[in-house]
């Protein structure tokens, strides 16, 4: 078990911001630490933000449901749980969940998914549906395991 790409040095950091700022139309810096598993399949990422003001469990929930409502592969957790790599395992499934660190004024947002399943292979598959108006699940719902 070991951290991988420490120091700002992941290859999809300039990726990763530039969609966060985009969504919060200002500049957003992230630090993203992975880390290696000695397992066959499943990524489970951990990342911290500043709040810019105080906010409610509540209302990050209410945010992360309507936020995802309407994506079919992503599932948020319902409120004070959080996700693992077993739940998605055999899935092109992302799960998301969150807790608040009120003393830092941070949100943790955790996700996990199958890196097997949900890797590159699997998002060209999905995105490939979506560019030919097919459904977007077409290919992506069999349990694809090996191993």
């Amino acid at each position: 078990f070991r951290a991988y790409k420490v120091g700002g040095t992941h290859r999809h950091i300039p990726e990763m911001e530039q969609e966060l700022s985009l969504l919060a139309a200002e500049p957003v810096t992230i630090t993203f630490t992975p880390h290696l598993l000695p397992v066959s399949r499943g990524i489970l990422s951990t990342m911290y933000a500043r709040l810019d003001h105080d906010v409610s469990e509540t209302e990050l929930q209410e945010l992360f449901d309507d936020t995802y409502r309407d994506e079919q592969f992503v599932r948020v957790c319902p409120a004070g749980t959080l996700p693992a790599t077993q739940y998605v395992r055999g899935s092109n499934y992302c799960d998301i969940g969150f807790k608040i660190d009120r003393r830092t004024g941070r949100i943790i947002v955790i996700t996990a998914i199958d890196n097997i399943a949900k890797g590159a292979a699997g998002q060209a598959v999905q995105n490939m549906n979506l560019m030919n108006n097919l459904d977007e699940a077409a290919g992506l719902t069999g349990t694809p395991f090996f191993p």
